[in-house]
């Protein structure tokens, strides 16, 4: 079972940037696709992207195409979400997530993942 553990968070203005980061551990990272997921105040927990198990595609939610951009480093077991002009509504605790199952041949969809890590909280002022 993979232990992750989300950090980069933190509060910036609108049209700023962030990077988020996960790290994996206590399985096969390399295995498995990986998402990153959102919630916000009294909003139900949605996708926002997601990225295969070899790194070669990837998924994003509408609201995020052209700014944010995941990626992962299989060598240091972590997955990345950088965030670049945030808008206010981007604002939320931000979740990575690891698919259920290893070598899926496919970037894992909403109902695939497990393993949440703890969240990390971004704040955009505007």
């Amino acid at each position: 079972q993979v232990q992750l553990v989300e950090s980069g968070g933190g509060l910036v203005q609108a049209g700023g940037s962030l990077r988020l980061s996960c790290a994996a551990s206590g399985g096969a990272f390399s295995m498995y696709g990986m998402g990153w997921f959102r919630q916000a105040p009294g909003k139900e927990r949605e996708f926002v992207a997601a990225i295969s198990w070899s790194g070669g595609s990837t998924d994003y939610t509408d609201s995020v195409k052209g700014r944010f951009t995941i990626s992962r480093d299989n060598g240091k077991n972590t997955v990345s979400l950088e965030m670049n002009s945030l808008l206010p509504e981007d604002t939320a605790v931000y979740y990575c997530a690891a698919d259920i199952y290893p070598y899926r041949p496919r970037v894992p969809t909403r109902g695939d993942f497990r393993s949440w890590g703890q969240g990390t909280q971004v704040t955009v002022s505007s």
